[in-house]
Formats: C-alpha cells, structure tokens, sequence
C-alpha cells in the first residue's frame, strides 16, 4: 500500500458497495457511494479541498487570512481540517441548533464558532456570514452555495469516480443541499451518458430532513441556477423526517453501513425511483451516502423510538 504524504491525498476514490438487498424491484441494482471514508468524514471533504486550493490559486486566500463560512456541520468540519493543514485561522458560523458531535469536531480542528439564531437556522448561518465578511474585508468567505469549485470538486472527482466503476448507471440519486454534487456529478454524467436519469431528494416545503433543503423554501443556491439545475435535473423526490430514520436503520441492519440521516433520504429517494419502474425494467441506480453515522448519535436514530427519534430530528441540525 503506498505511504502519502498528507491525509488530503486520502480524499475522493471512495469506494461503491452493492446494497441490492433493499431495492423493491429485482431487476433494479442499488449501489451505494461511501462517502463517509473520505478522511473528515463526509462528501464536504471534496469541495473544501476544492475550495481552498482555487482560492490559493487565484489569490483570494493567502498566508495568515482568515477563512469565513457559514456551516451547519459537514462542510465546516471538512474546511476546519484542511485550514488546520494549510495553516489558516477558520470561523464557522453555526446555527445555535446544530448537535454537539459537529461541535466537538469543529473544536477537535481548532476552529472558532461564531452562533447564528437557532431558529433561522441554516439561512440564518448564511445572512450573518454574509454579513460579518462585509464588516471584515480581510476575511475571505469562499461561501460553498455560489463557490463554483463546489460543483467543480465533483465533475473532476466525483463524477468520473462513478462513471469508471458503475459504467453501466442508469440513475442518480442524491440530497439537494447546496447541489454541488448533483449538479457537478449530474453535468459529468450527463456529458457522457446523456441517458442517465438525475434525480435530486428534498424534503417537503417547510420541514426538515437533514441535510437537505426544499428550493421552495425561499433560498436556491446560486450554483443550482448557474449549473442549469432545472434543466439538468429529471426529478425531484420529496422525503419526510421519519422515512429517512427508517431508510438509516434499514442500512445499518439489513447492509452493516452505518450512515447519517440525509443518507437515509437518499436511499428513500433511490428506493422510489425503483419502485416507479416499470417491474421488468433494468436499472442500475447510484446514490450517495453522504457522511458516516457518528455524528448522528445523539438524535437516538438507531436506538429510540421511531417517533421520538424524529421529533429530535426536527428540532436539532444534525447535517
């Protein structure tokens, strides 16, 4: 096995496991993309190597800057650590809502935590975020929702990753957070299997799965509107709280992959898409998981009851 030289050399490649057992459909494949092997543990991985690297690149970031970014966990925990790396301060403006395993990490990687109000949660993050690099034009705010390295992170990386191992997918499936990835993936697959279904998971307008956003909740993300979103996405698929706890569960159980809970959205989403096929239809359907279990504890998605488990959900950002 080769010895390298950072752990951000570890980053991308991550592996796809065959979850068939869970499809509704025998002549659909499930297979999912572990995303939570990435060395900070989640997708947001990718684009906050991504990030840094193009605004070192271009000359936005340089030595002894500070690093602004609104976060509800992932991404911040991923920046937290490659900042530590590259050396730069980082503030991560987090909903005061947000569980205390991404807490902990944020801490673990030296970040300082500036709270935003709980009850706006995520767009809340983003307003005061927005607001505080006004105030401090010596901060740099790489800001993941209009970054284009976000969507870029997963044309270059994640994309082709699929394509190569999966050459014969005919759908994919993800959570429509920020849309990097379904717009960075989705654009590449698209250029080289223009047959390939795109399908995005949201939850309904008003309520909260994790890590996932409703575009009729009053804030699209930049990206989504400059990657032509509307036009390259075939669907969307609306997924409640407590079928995504259910979905978590059933892959832990039924596949020993110990995921989140927007995981568990997508592989609601996935499932959909399978049982909407016609029964003799052959399908290959890819989705992705987004991020380890780990950090989901404390909702109890695993050990309490089902409906306890998501009212703690709804209450507490937990993506």
């Amino acid at each position: 096995m080769a010895v390298h030289s950072s752990v951000l050399d570890l980053i991308g490649d991550t592996p796809i496991v065959d979850v068939s057992e869970l499809t509704p459909n025998r002549h659909v494949r499930l297979l999912a993309k572990l995303e939570g092997q990435n060395p900070a543990g989640s997708v947001k991985d990718r684009i906050a190597r991504s990030m840094i690297e193009a605004a070192e690149a271009d000359g936005t970031l340089t030595p002894g800057r500070t690093i602004v970014e609104p976060s509800s966990g992932n991404t911040g925990i991923a920046l937290a650590m490659v900042a530590r790396i590259r050396g730069y301060p980082l503030k991560v403006v987090l909903p005061g809502n947000v569980s205390v395993e991404r807490r902990t990490m944020l801490e673990v990687f030296g970040a300082e935590i500036i709270p935003s109000p709980a009850e706006e949660g995520s767009n809340g993050a983003i307003r005061l975020a927005l607001r505080l690099a006004d105030e401090n034009p010596d901060w740099v705010l790489l800001y993941q929702y209009a970054n284009e390295a976000n969507p870029r992170a997963h044309y270059e990386t994640t994309g082709p990753e699929i394509l190569r191992d999966v050459p014969d997918i005919t759908h994919f499936v993800a959570g429509l957070g920020t849309s990097g990835t379904l717009m960075g993936v989705g654009t590449y697959l698209r250029e080289h299997r223009p047959d390939v279904s795109i399908l995005a998971v949201e939850p309904p307008a008003g309520e909260l799965v994790e890590g996932l956003r409703n575009v009729d909740d009053g804030y699209i993300p930049p990206v989504y509107e400059k990657w032509g979103g509307p036009e390259l996405l075939d669907g969307r698929r609306i997924v409640r709280p407590r079928e995504s706890i259910e979905c978590t569960r059933r892959l832990a159980d039924e596949c020993g992959i110990f995921a989140g809970i927007s995981t568990g959205a997508a592989l609601a989403g996935a499932l959909r898409v399978a049982e909407r096929l016609d029964s003799d239809e052959e399908a290959v359907i890819v989705f992705i998981v987004c991020d380890a279990g780990w950090k989901y504890l404390s909702t109890g998605a695993w050990t309490a009851d089902l409906d306890e488990a998501a009212a703690n959900a709804e209450n507490i950002i937990y993506f």
